[in-house]
């Protein structure tokens, strides 16, 4: 049989580390590269560049060569086919421990099995290639890390990522791999996607499987993929669909694929811009983001979403409570290998009054209900991702409203409010100089193809494209 490498068409060239996940597929497919180039390619990427933006914490060379040996040797080719990914390192992956950014947890035994999320994706054909720096417990919206040190915007890398999908963001807009997988609980892949410039997708609560992954608060827990352009989310998205009776809150909805519809145009949709409080405490950069995308989208009309600041107060309650239960023995017998600052705040949680939290759910409910009235009126919302452009490493404050306040907690005030009750979201990059921010198109519940359309609109347009960072080979 003759090799791979020698089947391929001369006259086809491909940049994969920039090229988008669907470019890489359709280049295999036809014959244009061989997977195992693809794979060698974001190897010798990652040697050279991850040593600065410090996003990947396990790199699984010889799985890969293996997996991309054994897709170029056979004739069934996927949606995904041959694309590099590498996921934050609390999904399982076979023989890794699921460190979830932690001290404690490197010391566990090597998972048995991958997270049903990997096994969907590289039944599709795609390649995984190794588990990502991440927040410690995923408590966190920096993307700084005392064990395993701070991830680093590729855009600039003296600020920081975002997180706590730090790794995840680092790695796709520094042109290490076209996708990711990273978690969500009250931001962290809207955050970094906001800061690093990507296009990022918190689906549904209950859309995706969460099956062997460390979780942070149960709850409000979802799984999703950050790539360089809204096809390659649909794509990831598609092939990762699907019932999971391993995770007891995942649907038991049948695949709905969003790709064919994606380039349906936003004619007919009804948009609206978030008011009140998701327009208060903007930096400028913010402002002119999410301007510029409600205007690309003829949105001119305003909507209120009812008790924004007491929803995010809510889930604060919620994630502090929640999030400490699952710490509890460790926190009494190792809370010197936590960070202190994760640390602080799961010992603050663990000592709040359980009618607190009552209160904090029962309002959780109403929230609910209210906002999802708005979906009779509009087909989705626009919101700021973040207050501010990437802050600095090692920054500790931040003024809103001429308050100087402290900015881990305050970075994902307009995303706490959303994932909160479990709306779909995807984060759109705007590229402004000298750094790009995001805009959420919130969407009511499985309708993640609406804003995915909205997002390829925008992105035909040219208004939100994944832009790449300066002096990137």
């Amino acid at each position: 049989m003759p090799s791979p490498r020698r089947s391929i068409k001369p006259e086809a060239v491909i940049d994969t580390g920039w090229a988008s996940a669907a470019e890489i597929a359709d280049a295999v497919k036809a014959g244009r590269v061989s997977v195992s180039q693809v794979v060698e390619d974001a190897l010798a990427r990652i040697t050279a560049r991850d040593p600065v933006l410090n996003a990947f914490t396990d790199v699984l060379a010889e799985r890969a060569r293996k997996r991309a040996a054994a897709l170029d040797a056979g004739r069934k080719k996927g949606p995904l086919a041959g694309v590099p990914f590498a996921v934050k390192n609390l999904f399982d992956v076979q023989g890794l421990p699921t460190r979830a950014g932690s001290k404690i947890n490197r010391e566990l035994p090597g998972a048995p099995h991958d997270s049903p999320l990997i096994e969907r994706l590289e039944a599709a054909g795609a390649v995984l290639i190794g588990a990502l720096n991440m927040g410690e417990y995923a408590y966190d919206f920096t993307g700084e890390n005392v064990h395993d040190g701070n991830a680093h915007n590729p855009h600039d890398t003296a600020r920081m990522t975002g997180g706590s999908s730090s790794g995840s963001a680092g790695a796709v807009a520094g042109g290490l791999v076209p996708l990711s997988l990273g978690s969500d609980t009250n931001g962290s892949i809207r955050v970094p996607s906001s800061f690093c410039g990507l296009f990022g997708l918190k689906p549904t609560y209950g859309r995706l499987s969460r099956a062997r992954s460390y979780p942070f608060v149960s709850s409000f827990d979802h799984l999703g993929p950050l790539a360089r352009s809204s096809r390659d989310l649909a794509l990831a998205y598609d092939a990762m669909q699907g019932p999971d009776a391993e995770d007891p809150v995942c649907a038991g909805r049948a695949i709905e694929p969003t790709l064919p519809a994606l380039a349906k145009g936003t004619k007919g949709l009804r948009i609206a811009v978030a008011g009140g409080y998701f327009q208060k405490g903007l930096f400028p950069e913010a402002c002119a983001a999410l301007d510029r995308v409600a205007a690309a989208l003829h949105a001119n009309a305003d909507i209120e979403i009812p008790e924004a600041e007491r929803a995010r107060a809510a889930a604060y309650v919620i994630t502090a409570s929640e999030g400490a239960s699952l710490h509890l023995a460790r926190l009494r017998t190792r809370a010197n290998d936590y960070d202190p600052a994760v640390r602080d705040r799961l010992i603050a949680g663990a000592m709040i009054p359980a009618a607190f939290v009552n209160r904090a759910q029962k309002f959780r409910r109403w929230y609910r209900g209210e906002v999802l009235k708005l979906f009779d009126q509009v087909d989705a919302i626009l919101a700021p991702a973040t207050p501010c452009t990437a802050p600095a490493i090692g920054q500790k404050t931040l003024v809103l409203d001429g308050v100087e306040l402290p900015l881990r907690p305050n970075i994902g005030i307009y995303t706490q409010p959303i994932s909160f009750i479990g709306l779909p979201v995807v984060a759109v990059p705007v590229p402004l100089d000298p750094l790009p921010i995001g805009v959420q198109i919130i969407a009511a519940p499985w309708r993640e193809d609406i804003a995915l359309r909205i997002a390829y609109a925008l992105e035909q347009a040219q208004v939100c494209v994944a832009p790449r960072p300066p002096r990137s080979a």
